[in-house]
Order: C-alpha cells, then structure tokens, then sequence
C-alpha cells in the first residue's frame, strides 16, 4: 500500500511523484518502458517550462542545462521567411528556450523522483484499475506475472491514449480534440542552431511544420494537423512531411545536405476539453492523459509540469485527511479551470475558426498580413510570438493594443486590394 500511485512516468507522472515523495507521502511510479527511453515529441522546453524544472531543481543541470538552446524564432508562409526576432523575455523567465529529446528529459525526471523518495516501477503494463472506499488498486502485469498495487491515490499521466483516462471517463478522447503528428530527427543541418522555424504552407494548414535545432548540425522536424478538417487531408502526415522537406524552399534550404536519422514516427495528441471529468473517487488525471495540450501549437510540456505542481498543491490537505472522494479531488480540478479553461477555450475557437481547409487562401493571406505587422512592430511581434511559443496566454491577443493594430493592419490591406 502506497500513498500515490502514478501512472507513467512521463514530464507530468514524473514531476508529479517528485512533489509527493518531497511532501513525504509514499509514491511507486510506473512506467510500462524501461528508462532511458523515447518519447515522439517536438523536444521543445520553453521557457515556462524551465522555470517549471527551475521548481524541481533540474534546470541548471545535466542534459536540460546542457541542451541546445533556442533564442530566436522564424515563421515561414509559403517557403517566404515573413517575419524572425528573439523570443521575447516575460518577467522572470529565461529568454531562450532549449531542444530536449525526450530520451534524455524524461530520465533526468524520473532520477529525480527516485532520488526523492519514489518508486520507480518499469516494464510494468497497467490493464486497469478498481475503486473502493478504502483505496484505489492497480493491476499491473511485470515480468509475466499479474500483479496488484494498493494506493490512496491514483494518478493518470499515461498520455493522450491514457488507460486510466478511458476508464474514468468511460470513453476514449472525442476525435474532434485530437491532434495527429509527426517526426524524424535530421543530422547535417544547415542553418542558425538557435533558432526555432515554423513553417505555415498549405499542404499542412490548418497544421504546421517545425524545424527545432537539436545542436549545431541536427534537428527534430515535424508537422502537427489537428484530425477533423474540413475537407479531410486524404494523405498520411508521413507523406505530408516528406512533401515539405522537397518543395518547401525555406525548409528545403535547410535540409539541403541533410539526411534523416531514423524513420518519421507519429503520435496522436488530445486537446484540453473542459467538459470531460479529470476526477473521480481516488483519481485524478494530469498532463496530456487530462488531455491538457493548447490546440494552437500543441505545447503539453510545460502544462504536463505545471499540472503536477498544481496537482500535489492542491490535494495536500485530502491526501493528509484521507478524503479521497471526487468532491474532495475539486481543488484540483478548480486550479486547472482558473489556468486554463477560458485560454484553451479562445485557442480552440481560433483553430475551429481556420479548419475549413477551402478557405485556406484567405487564411494564409491573414497571417501574412499579420505577419507583415510583426515585422514593423516589436510590441506587436514580442506578444505574438510568446502566445505562439507558450510563453504568455492566448487571451493577450485580446488586448486592446494588440486587437486594434491587427484590426488596422487587415484594413489597410483589405483596402490595398481594391
């Protein structure tokens, strides 16, 4: 019988049994991999995100400290380079942002767990779990044995395909919040290694492309499409890659020397969606098994990390008393909803806005003319690009400052076209 028990030992289920194992509580964290390990992903650890391993002690050292950093951004449209600066710098916060490959980020967090006091499970597959009035029991089969663990607690962090998930909620992720995605790691890189490009080009919109410098020479490449558009991309993501990486001139520029590492390999991403329970009787789910990804760029680090933080925060006083009912989980719950409900509900309205893929002319000449506004206006570039980046929320957009010059900057464009 422990304390916690956590599911997946990801950012989110990692960070998660750092904070419980230093708050004393007992805490086994499983995995059904053995570390170190993969993980399909972008790398990308902003500057939100550091701060957040700043928390755990684990920014200013080993693999995170040592990574390639990223300072400066570029947006590409069509193959054209339409606007590039620094990523901007938000009260405390780093100005730079660092390409972590999973393999080594998310092993760093789990010897911090264990270091902390937690348990460290591997090879270890969850087929589910039961709910009593007493406790919470896992059944987990390792080393070709079926095997059962008692806990007060029980958190999800198995991802956007989370089995816990399905099973407190009774159903998978509905398909309209789901993300597809792809990568390949590229050696022979050409190009500035600290920045970060992303590519906006038809083939992928309402999606895009990304190139994230690794080091000097190497980068993760990817493109991200959310899964319902309208009309469907009859292609697969993989094919949709390949594509780019041969005609987009701006993406081609830099690969031109360039060959891949490894296979291009896929993953599925579920987005925020604050009608779907992320409670239960002796559960709680966090990072992306809550679903908690921003629709607009698909950034679930940074949310995986504060999640955990808020999540060991808030149920420090049920866990303590051994109120473990759902009423008693709503902390939890009512952080999550204070952080993100009305900033993940503006995202997914901008990306519900742009997935009827008929109207992509008219939406690529929007970002264009944005983008030309960027170019002339620091302020103006320094908010888009944090909202872009994750580094300041969506509802900045909002702002009067910013609404006013976009909206001037669409007339003066509308009205050159006449």
């Amino acid at each position: 019988m422990v304390d916690v028990a956590i599911v997946g030992a990801g950012p989110a289920g990692a960070a998660a049994a750092c904070y419980f194992a230093r708050l004393g509580f007992t805490v086994a964290l499983i995995d059904r991999r053995r570390f170190p390990r993969d993980k399909v992903c972008g790398d990308f650890v902003g500057p939100l995100a550091l701060a957040e391993l700043d928390r755990l002690g684990l920014a200013s050292q080993g693999p995170v400290y040592e990574a390639n950093r990223i300072h400066n951004a570029a947006l590409h449209i069509d193959g054209k380079l339409v606007v590039e600066g620094p990523l901007p710098q938000l009260e405390a916060l780093r100005d730079y942002g660092t390409c972590v490959p999973r393999m080594l980020l998310d092993e760093v967090i789990v010897k911090a767990a264990v270091a902390s006091g937690a348990r460290s499970i591997e090879d270890a597959q969850v087929t589910g779990y039961d709910v009593d009035e007493s406790c919470a029991t896992v059944f987990l089969r390792t080393g070709g044995r079926d095997e059962r663990l008692r806990c007060r607690l029980l958190l999800g962090a198995d991802g956007s395909a989370s089995l816990i998930a399905r099973r407190l909620r009774g159903t998978a992720p509905p398909r309209y919040d789901r993300i597809a995605a792809v990568r390949v790691y590229f050696d022979g890189v050409t190009g500035p290694a600290d920045r970060a490009d992303l590519y906006v080009d038809s083939p992928a919109f309402p999606g895009y492309c990304w190139l994230f410098p690794t080091g000097a020479n190497g980068a993760n490449v990817g493109v991200g499409m959310p899964v319902e558009i309208r009309p469907p991309v009859n292609r697969p993501l993989r094919e949709i890659l390949l594509e780019l990486t041969k005609r987009n001139p701006a993406l081609r520029a830099r690969l031109a020397n360039a060959t891949m590492r490894e296979r291009i390999v896929g993953w599925p991403l579920a987005t925020f969606d604050p009608n779907l329970p992320i409670v239960a009787d002796r559960v709680a789910l966090i990072g992306d098994a809550a679903g908690l990804i921003n629709p607009l760029n698909g950034e679930g680090i940074q949310y995986a990390l504060q999640s955990a933080r808020w999540c060991a925060r808030s149920l420090l006083d049920a866990l303590a008393s051994d109120n473990l009912c759902a009423n008693a989980l709503d902390p939890y719950v009512k952080r999550v909803r204070e952080e993100m409900h009305f900033d993940m509900a503006l995202a997914s309205l901008l990306v519900d806005i742009v997935r009827n893929r008929a109207l992509n002319p008219l939406w690529l000449w929007l970002m264009r003319t944005i983008a030309k506004r960027a170019a002339g206006d620091s302020g103006y570039a320094n908010t888009l690009c944090a909202v872009l980046a994750g580094i300041a929320p969506v509802r900045r957009l909002l702002e009067p400052r910013f609404a006013w010059a976009t909206i001037q900057q669409v007339y003066a464009a509308t009205s050159a076209l006449k």
